[in-house]
């Protein structure tokens, strides 16, 4: 009895042991996934630093973000996402306790608790006139005990309550043709003044009583300079503005009612001043600066409305709102760059001389230049005023300086992200070592102790913290090398901020981050946009030799034929290794299936004149891109006019672009498609890592088979080629909003196209809906997201395309002997014969992205990873979108593992991706494959990231990471041990029973 006791026990010691992964458990959270929060490039700030509560400063953001950070370490305390078409245009701080923010086009007030960012209140502000969108917090201004914020918005002045956002009254100006401003509140008055241009040279006063919205006073003077950009107010009655040259400075002043102009030539003051200049807006009494080219100037405003220059600099510099330290005292800071570091100053706006603060900074040159600084101010315990700085950098970091040092800093241009790649990480080379740290005997055994009462689930919650840190410790996940299941990897992201940032997929942590040179702002290029990120160098023969690199794409202005800027940048280390200013434009990069013999791939860039550029331009690369020459084919799809166009090569460039890598092209074949009915709203191609380069061209599809055995044991083959295109068109009036057309006025088309010869494959018409649609394309199927009016629901569709043309090849004998024709040539010349097989169901989510998963060698069952519009993400298996599900499926069909026909695809709770984290703003969504062919990596990114290693097939390749393989050794020497204690006393047992 004893003995089978003790086997009971070490058996079930041993399947305790295996840790079967059903779902994610409490204390795995963090091992394969990490979710990072950011919040954009901050556009406003509002410090609260009472000495009662917390210390924290409220941001708003160019995401559409509202937050409250923590001012000792810059951790969020709390933060909304408003949404893409919710723009917030201000934010303040009202009776110390509400967050006020004014967004949509100032349409919409809302009241946030100070504390825990629950929302007190929200108020939809009436008015039909687009204007500036102005907020303001008047200082010890009630009506009837009741604090006020005034707003102008929408060609209306609005006063709402601070308790419960009571419109209390409101003014007209929707007839008036002004532009205005500002709305300015002398302290102590309840007079409030709206300033504005009625035309381009006429300057507008009003004047209104705060407590009724009583106009008091209009007036209104020309001036036949004419006006130009904004105004910066300098006093109560006083603001300052350009004559429409920008070469006059405008004091205008409308005291007691009365509007007088003052003009003084920039050049009276400044001697050697050339060009146009720009007023830099600020709140500082009796102050403002203007910038002239790279030349900033501060300009002092006298009682008496002369101007005087108080400093003029050729440095970058910032400059603060006004800060009231006491009554009656404002200070500011100024911020210069220098070289490595940054100089800030504080000073009083009466006082130009001294300063309250001065201090040197050393600053990353790779966060760029200083956009706008913030400040703050405390009391030191020898009573002097201390100060703290918010700097919003050009890389969109957020730093706060205190006491000469940067107390933290925030990436939050990482919430902006325009493109993603990966790289592998270096290969482990000799004399590192790849050991674990061993520990002591009782920290071993501490261990195995944990995991097992994490088993039996007896841990407590410091026994779990325990033990995901034990295993975040020894999981080696980010090591800086390659591991065998290719989960280490380095995700390479540009943000819009034209900054670029290697982060491990191991937990999220910064490898390195570098801000472009050829996407920062200079004399040559005024405007950068980062377009693209591509694979450049990828060496496979040469790893240990060379490191890989990706080619940045940019280009220097919105419009389409701004030059384009390139930059190559190590992945391994983040050098910019060289970049380059290009003559001729970027619309559109091809990546070609070619590599030279350093591994560099060959790109094509197609110009807005349509002539295709080759680099890198070598020789090598121009021999091998001369002998694929007319194998190489591209379209190209002009939105607007409803055109898609397919185009080759012709010759070399001849006349003023001639060039040795400069190309000319012909144009095959366009689909027009007519503007009176249809509009092109998405076209999506497959993923170029279905198909991978080996050996300079393409390789095998990452397609385990191309033929699909079905049931009664018939075999039909996968069309599978990289030149289709999906392509989905609506009625021009179903274009906008969902519900603004009838479901007779409105409906989508999808057609697959053959980018080679322009052939449309397939076409399907679906009645009654309208976009948007979201799509994505993989091996021979197409799955699509759109609205169906009719239903008053979503849908998803899924086409599959088949090639008839191997239709003789039915035997499956044949097919695993080799004796079939799937490897004839096939021309796309000739008329293929495909037929298609559709189904369309009801899904309950509005989508933000679709993505589908991939890996290796593309056995592993797909599944489709679909951003809801509650930002998460829902792995649906791709078996819910078969074309050929039936209401009853046969026998055959049920073994082949068809599913049963439903209207609706099911959401599974169980199935969500991101688990109960939300990836606010969620705009994409990137999987990779891993060495592992079970396996798949998800990054998803949005104003949040969130990475996760998933296994549609469950990870039927390999044990799991945690797999204890010391008590599982321990286990089977144990059981041995008694197996052979039990053979030996039955053997002395069965001797003793002979011998009787």
């Amino acid at each position: 009895m004893a003995i089978r006791s003790f086997l009971i026990f070490f058996i079930f010691f041993f399947f305790s042991s295996l840790n079967p992964i059903l779902s994610l458990y409490e204390d795995q959270v963090g091992l394969v996934d990490w979710h990072q929060q950011y919040l954009g490039k901050v556009k406003q700030a509002v410090f609260h630093t009472h000495k009662t509560g917390r210390k924290r400063v409220v941001v708003s953001t160019e995401e559409n973000v509202v937050a409250s950070l923590d001012l000792r370490q810059g951790e969020i305390f709390w933060r909304h996402v408003l949404g893409s078409n919710d723009v917030i245009d201000g934010i303040d701080i009202a009776l110390g306790k509400y967050v006020i923010t004014l967004s949509s086009g100032g349409s919409i007030l809302r009241a946030w608790n100070l504390p825990d960012g629950q929302m007190v209140w929200e108020s939809s502000l009436r008015g039909s006139k687009h204007s500036k969108s102005l907020l303001l917090v008047p200082t010890n201004l009630k009506i009837e005990k009741d604090n006020i914020v005034i707003i102008f918005s929408n060609g209306r002045l609005n006063a709402v309550s601070c308790i419960d956002g009571e419109v209390l009254w409101e003014k007209d100006f929707e007839g008036e043709s002004l532009e205005v401003q500002h709305v300015i509140q002398p302290t102590g008055s309840n007079l409030i003044y709206v300033v504005g241009f009625a035309s381009s040279s006429l300057f507008e006063m009003y004047q209104i009583n705060a407590l009724n919205g009583e106009l008091l006073k209009h007036e209104s003077a020309a001036f036949s300079g004419g006006f130009l950009g904004e105004v910066s107010p300098v006093f109560s009655e006083t603001v300052v503005a350009l004559d429409s040259t920008g070469l006059i400075l405008l004091t205008i002043s409308f005291q007691n009612g009365k509007i007088s102009f003052q003009q003084m030539p920039i050049s009276n003051l400044v001697k050697d001043s050339f060009g146009p200049a720009k007023i830099i807006p600020s709140s500082i009494t009796g102050i403002f600066a203007i910038k002239m080219n790279a030349v900033t100037i501060v300009i002092r405003v006298t009682n008496e409305n002369k101007l005087e220059v108080v400093e003029k600099t050729n440095h970058e510099t910032s400059i603060s709102d006004a800060l009231s330290i006491s009554e009656g005292q404002q200070a500011f800071a100024l911020v210069q760059h220098a070289g490595h570091e940054i100089h800030l100053r504080v000073k009083l706006a009466h006082n130009w001389d001294d300063n309250l603060l001065k201090e040197s900074v050393k600053m990353d040159q790779h966060r760029g230049l200083v956009h706008k600084i913030y400040i703050n101010n405390y009391i030191r315990t020898d009573k002097s005023y201390g100060f703290r700085a918010l700097i919003v950098m050009e890389d969109h970091s957020l730093l706060l300086l205190q006491q000469g040092e940067i107390v933290w800093s925030r990436e939050d241009s990482l919430a902006s992200i325009i493109d993603v790649t990966t790289s592998e990480l270096p290969v482990e080379r000799d004399g590192v070592s790849v050991a674990k740290v061993e520990h002591n005997l009782f920290e071993w055994l501490k261990g195995h102790m944990l995991k097992l009462k994490g088993t039996l689930m007896l841990a407590s919650p410091q026994d779990i913290a325990a033990i995901q840190s034990m295993r975040l410790k020894n999981s080696e996940k980010s090591k800086m090398t390659r591991d065998h299941n290719g989960f280490r990897k380095l995700l390479i992201v540009l943000t819009r901020a034209g900054k670029l940032f290697a982060l491990h997929t191991g937990d999220g942590h910064i490898v390195w981050s570098h801000l472009l040179q050829s996407l920062q702002k200079s004399k040559v290029c005024q405007h950068p946009i980062g377009l693209n990120l591509y694979k450049w160098q990828v060496p496979h023969h040469h790893a240990m030799d060379e490191n890989p690199s990706v080619l940045v794409i940019g280009k220097c202005g919105p419009s389409s034929g701004a030059p384009g800027a390139l930059s190559f940048v190590d992945t391994y280390t983040g050098k910019e290794l060289s970049s380059l200013s290009l003559v001729h434009s970027v619309a559109q990069v091809i990546p070609l299936p070619y590599t030279d013999s350093t591994e560099q791939r060959l790109h094509l860039l197609i110009d807005a004149d349509k002539y295709a550029h080759l680099y890198p331009k070598t020789p090598e690369a121009i021999s091998i891109f001369e002998r694929e020459f007319s194998n190489i084919y591209w379209y190209s799809v002009e939105d607007d006019s409803g055109i898609i166009k397919g185009h080759a090569l012709r010759g070399k460039c001849t006349g003023e672009v001639a060039d040795e890598v400069c190309f000319d092209t012909r144009e095959l074949w366009s689909i027009v498609f007519p503007s009176e009915s249809e509009k092109i709203i998405a076209t999506v191609i497959r993923k170029q890592n279905e198909c991978y380069v080996v050996n300079g061209g393409y390789g095998r599809w990452v397609v385990h088979t191309q033929a699909k055995v079905i049931a009664d044991q018939e075999v039909i083959y996968k069309y599978i080629s990289r030149n289709l295109l999906f392509v989905a068109t609506v009625a021009l009036k179903g274009s906008g909003e969902i519900g603004s057309v009838t479901p007779e006025e409105s409906w989508l088309v999808a057609y697959l196209i053959d980018t080679v010869t322009g052939r449309i494959l397939h076409r399907v018409t679906h009645h009654g809906s309208q976009g948007p649609v979201h799509a994505v394309f993989s091996e021979n199927w197409v799955v699509y997201h759109y609205f169906n009016l009719k239903a008053h629901r979503y849908e998803m569709s899924v086409i599959e395309i088949y090639d008839q043309s191997r239709a003789d090849n039915k035997d499956v004998w044949k097919l695993v002997l080799g004796k079939h024709n799937l490897t004839s040539p096939i021309s796309l010349y000739s008329r293929p014969d495909v037929i298609t097989k559709s189904q369309s169901y009801f899904f309950t989510h509005s989508v933000k992205a679709i993505a589908v998963t991939s890996t290796t060698k593309g056995i592993t069952s797909k599944q489709l990873l679909i951003g809801t519009i509650g930002d998460q993400v829902l792995a649906l298996d791709k078996r819910f979108l078969d074309p050929r599900r039936t209401v009853n499926p046969t026998q055959a069909e049920k073994e082949e593992g068809i599913i049963p026909l439903t209207d609706s695809l099911p959401i599974i709770p169980q199935s969500y991706v991101t688990h109960a984290l939300r990836v606010e703003g969620l705009r994409g969504i990137i999987t990779v494959p891993a060495k592992l062919e079970s396996t798949t990596l998800v990054f998803a990114h949005g104003v949040d990231l969130f990475f996760t290693q998933l296994a549609p097939s469950r990870t039927y390749d390999s044990l799991t990471d945690d797999f204890n393989y010391a008590l599982l050794l321990i286990t089977i020497v144990a059981l041995v041990a008694a197996i052979f204690v039990t053979w030996t006393l039955s053997e002395r047992k069965e001797l003793q029973e002979n011998w009787r």
